[in-house]
């Protein structure tokens, strides 16, 4: 069990955490957009349970020209609106535009958009924040910063690090909370 306090912050990675993953391509459209099981009621049960909440996303399809910026920020105000349906929202939208470099340091698993957050919200303490993910990238993110790690496990990844906590689906999360 993850002992939380409402101090904490929750970070999430987008693409198969929170909606569904197209695999060897990008949610580029709002048509392509498809919420994971469960997740804008999962928001709404984990929206008191946090201080923050915010999504931290690579969108490298926007420097490989296949979305605009505009495109995407089009998309994740839907992915908001399909939240607050359900009385809940996120405190903080961050995303990687730029392709994969390990000098990118916006891109997970470098922790420029980690940093973007605490700079938007200074209370932030990434030893009392949650990263969910669903790949490595996402796993060595929060290691770097000390968070407890939770994977979504997908079928289309093959795992090296190893995370905390292994869950099926976002709605998973509050059964390991002991908030």
């Amino acid at each position: 069990m993850i002992a939380i306090d409402n101090d904490w912050t929750l970070f999430l990675d987008r693409d198969g955490v929170i909606n569904k993953r197209l695999p060897d391509d990008y949610v580029k459209t709002e048509a392509q957009w498809q919420f994971e099981t469960d997740v804008p009621e999962t928001i709404a049960l984990l929206r008191p349970k946090f201080k923050r909440i915010v999504v931290v996303t690579n969108q490298q399809g926007i420097s490989k020209g296949l979305m605009t910026e505009s495109e995407l920020n089009h998309i994740h105000q839907n992915m908001r609106a399909g939240f607050l349906k359900f009385g809940a929202d996120v405190d903080a939208v961050f995303f990687a535009p730029g392709v994969k470099s390990k000098d990118n340091m916006l891109r997970k698993p470098n922790t420029g958009m980690a940093q973007m957050a605490r700079n938007m919200f200074p209370e932030i303490d990434f030893k009392k924040s949650v990263m969910v993910g669903d790949t490595d990238s996402d796993m060595i993110f929060g290691k770097k910063l000390g968070m407890v790690c939770v994977q979504i496990f997908s079928e289309y990844e093959t795992y090296e690090i190893k995370p905390h906590y292994t869950l099926q689906k976002l709605k998973d999360l509050p059964t390991i909370l002991n908030a």
